[in-house]
């Protein structure tokens, strides 16, 4: 009976962020704005570049979905520790590391909880990548590997550390926590294949691997018992990863689980954007959309809306200045900001590498340009 519930109310609400045919209206991947917005019209208001404090459309301390404290109550609640623990590089290659800093992040914020909770979800995860999960093959995507989800998983553990300890309303809990954690560990689970399918790696799904993760993860969550509730949960903050969806379409089932799915959204662009080699990897990021676009002949152009590498590379300020930006603030209602530490004057550690990302990409993209 709780199966054919979860079909029913999954059937009814299917909003799906990444389908087929939302993607057929540009790419269904992060740099899928850029050229259909330009070429539709798409109007884009002027924003100030984000920084340590205040972000785009002006933004600032205060103004965060959920913030009722004083700056001197938010500031009290930090200590030099958690502000190194915060702003420390950490090796996403390695996911003990990483899960590691989670789970000292939850066992901060809820000392009672489940103490092999993180290790457990960790492991279903790795499970899953590595092909040791039911028929699948381990990930063979490039770009959106188990590195991807791991710096995302990264960020959002910290933003919700740092928003659990403003007092922010509505407070976090410890279940919410929880299946924020799960949902961004399987929002990409949707570039793997199953076995058999020998054509091209998983990279060719990028038009729906968001519904194939909201799948991928539904089907996950049934076969260890989770409750319908919880299945809806992870799989609508799955839905917010999505560049097409339509977010006020999400039939979110509190407002908690909506911030903590725009805080998962957030965390995916944020995590990989900050990377130290996010510019290196702009050509593996273009031969995924490629393949797409080849997989998916006659629905998307060649190389998906980019030209080559050079021309992604070359569209990359604009889309962090112009579309990343106004998302972060906008839509996400700035929960991005709760990654300044100490909140809300400190350092933004994501955002400072993020701008040095860019501008390291446009004195690259200068270089070039210049005649031999």
């Amino acid at each position: 009976m709780a199966l054919l519930h979860y079909a029913s109310r999954v059937s009814a609400q299917a909003v799906f962020s990444c389908s087929a045919k939302s993607g057929l209206r540009g790419i269904a991947a992060f740099h899928d704005f850029i050229t259909p917005s330009l070429q539709s019209g798409f109007h884009i208001s002027r924003s100030k570049t984000i920084g340590n404090s205040t972000g785009p459309a002006g933004i600032g301390p205060g103004k965060v979905a959920g913030l009722r404290n004083s700056k001197k109550s938010v500031q009290s609640a930090f200590g030099q520790d958690k502000v190194t623990k915060m702003q420390a590089a950490i090796d996403t290659r390695q996911p003990r590391l990483v899960e590691a800093e989670i789970r000292a992040a939850y066992l901060a914020m809820f000392p009672d909880a489940d103490k092999g909770y993180v290790r457990t979800i960790f492991q279903w995860a790795t499970d899953c990548f590595e092909g040791r999960y039911k028929e699948y093959q381990p990930i063979d995507a490039h770009y959106h590997d188990m590195e991807h989800t791991l710096q995302g998983a990264l960020c959002m553990s910290r933003l919700l550390w740092n928003r659990h300890d403003t007092n922010a309303e509505p407070r976090l809990t410890r279940r919410l926590f929880e299946l924020g954690m799960l949902a961004i560990l399987m929002h990409d689970t949707g570039y793997l294949k199953i076995r058999g399918d020998t054509e091209g790696t998983g990279a060719k799904y990028t038009l729906t691997h968001v519904d194939r993760s909201i799948q991928f993860a539904g089907e996950l969550m049934l076969g260890h018992d989770y409750p319908v509730e919880d299945i809806l949960a992870v799989q609508n903050m799955i839905r917010c990863t999505g560049v097409n969806v339509k977010l006020d379409t999400i039939q979110f089932q509190d407002e908690l689980e909506r911030i903590v799915g725009f805080s998962l959204g957030t965390s995916d662009l944020l995590g990989q954007m900050a990377a130290a080699d996010y510019v290196d990897k702009l050509p593996v990021l273009y031969l995924e959309f490629a393949e797409a676009a080849r997989y998916n002949e006659g629905k998307m152009k060649a190389g998906g809306f980019f030209a080559s590498a050079d021309d992604l590379m070359q569209k990359t300020p604009i889309f962090w200045e112009k579309y990343v930006q106004q998302k972060l603030s906008r839509e996400f209602l700035g929960v991005f900001q709760f990654l300044s530490v100490p909140y809300p004057d400190g350092r933004n550690s994501y955002i400072e590498r993020i701008n040095a990302n860019i501008a390291r990409l446009r004195r690259q993209l200068a270089a070039q340009a210049k005649p031999a």
